[in-house]
């Protein structure tokens, strides 16, 4: 772990990994009152930057970029939890849980503590490796900080309102069944996701920067959650499933990178 060994290493990157671990706990405490495990998905974000500042915590001094990168996964984080947490607010629990839950009877109130929740803690303690060495690296400031902070900061804001252009889409009654296809929605089937994708470049590319090659691992395991895992693959087969219109949408729409949308495919 070049560039933090002199702080401890390890010792440092472990107030993350508790950090996590003890909001994935709590989370799971509460999932059993409410019966509601995508409870976690409230939380997932905060894992990831709360691991951030534990680190700075941890440091006895901190880095040219730590204010940066800290700033900017708070903001991310502040944002995606409150806008998961209130677009989730009163129903229950997600569809995709629904279906781990029914799969992992009997004992699914244990067993999701290590298959949900622990999972989640220690995929967000990957995740946020870039924070770790932003906080640590005492490199001086580079145009590839710069290139990072500028992407991360986009990232944000394109998920942003891709987020409030499907709320606003959704909040309109005469939308009910129809797919969402218009704004970045028409340039991407899930640009929400695409803007996550270039909030963790932009930390990998700072962390790059740092003399941290080696977390570059963090944008990786994001990319491949966001377009393999619990992202766009499992979102398009529960949406072709059901509505049909989707199909359309999927023939004239990227799928992650924004393009023009093609032309000739009914609206």
């Amino acid at each position: 772990m070049s560039g933090i060994a002199s702080f401890g290493g390890w010792a440092v990157a472990l107030h993350g990994l508790a950090f996590a671990a003890a909001i994935g706990f709590a989370t799971w405490v509460a999932s059993l009152v409410r019966r509601d495990v995508s409870l976690v998905d409230r939380v997932w974000s905060v894992c990831i930057a709360g691991a951030g500042f534990a680190y700075a915590a941890a440091l006895p001094a901190t880095g040219p970029r730590a204010g940066w990168m800290l700033g900017l996964v708070a903001l991310w984080s502040l944002r995606l939890a409150l806008y998961i947490t209130v677009r989730n607010w009163g129903h229950g629990e997600d569809r995709r849980y629904q279906a781990i839950r029914a799969r992992n009877q009997p004992g699914f109130a244990f067993k999701s503590l290590y298959l949900v929740f622990a999972l989640q803690a220690v995929l967000a303690w990957i995740v946020s490796a870039p924070l770790l060495v932003g906080a640590a690296s005492v490199e001086p400031w580079t145009g590839l900080d710069t290139a990072g902070a500028a992407l991360a900061a986009f990232g944000i804001a394109f998920e942003a309102i891709a987020d409030e252009q499907m709320r606003r889409f959704k909040a309109d009654a005469a939308n009910k069944g129809r797919v969402m296809d218009g704004g970045l929605w028409a340039w991407s089937r899930h640009p929400n996701y695409f803007g996550e994708f270039c909030v963790w470049w932009g930390m990998g590319l700072m962390a790059l920067a740092a003399g941290g090659g080696w977390s570059l691992v963090s944008p990786l395991l994001m990319s491949v959650l966001l377009l393999k895992v619990s992202g766009v693959s499992l979102l398009e087969k529960d949406m072709s499933e059901r509505r049909p219109a989707y199909r359309d949408y999927i023939a004239r729409t990227s799928a992650f990178f924004p393009r023009p949308p093609k032309q000739g495919s009914a609206a």
